[in-house]
């Protein structure tokens, strides 16, 4: 009986457990600002960000498993996903709730007036992508 309950309780609480993470190792330049105003972003947001600074951010991205064409100047895990480029904490935030199969989420390249590339009232209309390996489809327009 005990591990009958031990077992409902695991169950019940394990998606609870995930909706509620918010630890995130974001991996930067040591010479980028942009990164630096995304992580504050992400504080602002609620996130718990660790940040660690690489001069070798294509190799991080090889061993994580970004494809070229979602590549921007940052990347980031947070409990089992990669997330590339300035990604709105919103995003995050619902991937975390859908939690999708994919390897993460992208704002290729660095849209204009996405978070940490602000810049005054000009904004770009930038697509956050939901990729795996082989495939991608758009997650969230902004």
């Amino acid at each position: 009986m005990k591990y009958v309950i031990a077992l409902l309780t695991t169950l019940f609480l394990s998606p609870l457990a995930h909706a509620d993470t918010n630890e995130i190792t974001v991996y930067k330049s040591p010479y980028c600002g942009c990164c630096t105003a995304w992580s504050e972003h992400l504080r602002d947001n609620g996130f718990d960000v660790h940040e660690i600074k690489r001069d070798d951010m294509d190799a991080i991205k090889r061993q994580l498993g970004v494809p070229r064409k979602m590549e921007s100047c940052h990347t980031a895990q947070i409990d089992g996903y990669i997330i590339e480029g300035h990604v709105p904490a919103s995003d995050i935030k619902r991937l975390l709730t859908e939690r999708p199969k994919a390897i993460g989420l992208s704002a290729p390249g660095m849209p204009i007036g996405s978070p940490g590339m602000e810049q005054g009232n000009h904004k770009e209309r930038y697509t956050t992508i939901l990729f795996d390996k082989d495939s991608y489809k758009a997650f969230s327009h902004h």
